[in-house]
């Protein structure tokens, strides 16, 4: 019976590891499908209480892709066209011009020649070659998300429609008492939550607050930076300062302290405060989770998944941690 079992778990293990590599080049666009699922689950069951399961679930897909895929294209064109703007801003003579009085006092308080524009144009000219030799890459990168986007699509119609038959199935396979199970669940979904809502609501708020300033300073260009401090501000207590905190300095050597001031003033006072106030707020309503795992998940996801890594690594960090406070209390410690 021993031999009979081991041979059948080398078997599953076999199995279990060729899946993985035949998911592993679109990983995150599944995982990105079984969280936006998680998010609409709610929806998907007050639906059903009217339609057809089918027919909520389609109701919710295109919904869903015309709620996060045109926005994100107008969003995407919009800062692509800032950002092509900035950088003919940087080439001019205009910004040549504005650019003397920062040299003029970085010269004076380091007491060497400092080339600003060149300095720019550069790193510029660089940034182009570095462009135009990875077009292949691109081509590639594209199709790859062409793929990864059609499958998150067709992955999130049958989450939703068998959602519920699918965690009835992982409850039943799972060797586990349904106590510990439930306990888990609770504790993974409230976490979920809180990295969700927690996570990305506060860096959406904050971004936005952020860009607000920006605004009120006159600065150009809001759009790309507010954009910039929204994913930025992924990051708790240091995100969005990475572009108001230079923005300040920008606008105070260019001969514009009271501005300067303001935004420095705004910045700490409302934006700081925001963080301070409503990540807590937010985050221990659903779960306790230190903006320690949250660094560790962002910068880790984002090296291990890319973008939706910014998602992805807190909820995977914050799973483990659930996972070993359900362990440590449901059984006795060796």
């Amino acid at each position: 019976m021993n031999a009979q079992r081991g041979v059948l778990l080398l078997l599953i293990a076999a199995l279990l590891f060729l899946s993985f590599r035949l998911v592993e080049p679109y990983l995150s666009f599944v995982i990105g499908a079984v969280l936006l699922a998680y998010v609409l689950a709610p929806l998907q069951t007050r639906l059903e209480a009217r339609v057809r399961s089918t027919t909520a679930a389609a109701l919710l897909v295109v919904a869903a892709t015309v709620a996060l895929l045109l926005p994100f294209v107008v969003l995407s064109i919009s800062v692509a066209g800032e950002a092509v703007a900035i950088a003919r801003d940087i080439a001019g003579d205009e910004v040549a011009a504005q650019l003397r009085a920062p040299e003029a006092w970085l010269n004076q308080r380091l007491a060497r020649n400092v080339d600003l524009s060149s300095e720019i144009a550069t790193r510029l000219e660089g940034l182009a070659e570095a462009v135009l030799g990875t077009a292949p890459d691109l081509v590639a990168s594209l199709t790859h998300l062409t793929i990864g986007l059609g499958l998150s699509v067709f992955l999130l119609f049958y989450l939703l429609r068998d959602g519920d038959r699918l965690v009835d199935w992982l409850q039943t396979i799972t060797p586990l008492p349904q106590s510990v199970q439930s306990t888990l669940y609770d504790r993974l979904d409230s976490m979920t939550r809180a990295v969700l809502l927690g996570h990305v609501l506060v860096a959406i708020i904050q971004g936005g607050i952020a860009g607000l300033g920006l605004v009120a300073v006159g600065l150009s260009n809001v759009l790309f930076w507010t954009v910039m401090m929204i994913l930025l501000a992924l990051l708790p207590f240091i995100g969005a300062f990475l572009v108001w905190g230079p923005a300040a300095v920008w606008l105070f050597s260019t001969g514009q302290p009271l501005a300067a001031g303001f935004l420095f003033v705004y910045g700490t006072v409302v934006v700081g405060v925001s963080d301070e106030y409503l990540r807590p707020v937010i985050v221990d309503r659903y779960a306790n989770i230190s903006p320690a795992v949250i660094v560790i998940g962002v910068l880790g996801g984002l090296s291990a998944f890319g973008v939706m890594g910014l998602f992805i690594g807190p909820i995977i960090v914050g799973a483990l941690k659930a996972s070993l406070e359900v362990f440590d209390e449901q059984y006795d410690r060796l």
